[in-house]
Order: structure tokens, then sequence, then C-alpha cells
């Protein structure tokens, strides 16, 4: 099974076209990723649907989205919610 980062460096990779190797925790979605706004939205709804379930939906607030710029905070933040590998 794979790891909470490799699904959301698979996600990333998918939404944002670019190589997964060339995404790391420390990537962050604008800056290293070249993400735009539009990418950031379909990226967190591309997150709920993967992480949620029909039992425990996952919504990402837009307060909480804010603060999620790299790879990492969005592991954390996964984690933080029960996320596991």
């Amino acid at each position: 099974m794979a790891t909470v980062f490799e699904r959301v460096r698979d996600i990333a990779a998918d939404k944002l076209s670019v190589e997964p190797d060339d995404i790391q925790l420390e990537s962050s979605f604008t800056e290293d990723l070249e993400a735009d706004s539009l990418d950031v939205v379909e990226l967190i709804m591309a997150l709920e649907e993967e992480f949620g379930g029909d039992d425990t939906p996952l919504e990402i607030s837009d307060e909480e989205a804010e603060g999620l710029n790299t790879v990492n905070d969005v592991v954390e933040y996964l984690e933080g919610k029960g996320v596991s590998n």
C-alpha cells in the first residue's frame, strides 16, 4: 500500500502535470510546482476525493487550504485528520 506521501505525490503529479520524481516533501505547490490558483483548487478537490470516504468525508475548508503550501503541509494535515499509511 502506498504511503500518504506517495498518494499525495501521485495526485499532485497528475493534477499539476509534473513528474512524480520532481515532487519532494518540501516542494511548494506554487513556487516549485508552478501551480496557479485553479490548479490548487483542483488539487484540494482531488485530495478530498482520494482521502475521504462515505463514512468519513474529508472537507478541506478555504482557511485550511490556505495553510497547505507544501507537500509536507498536506501530508501532516492528512495525518492529523487520521489518515495513515
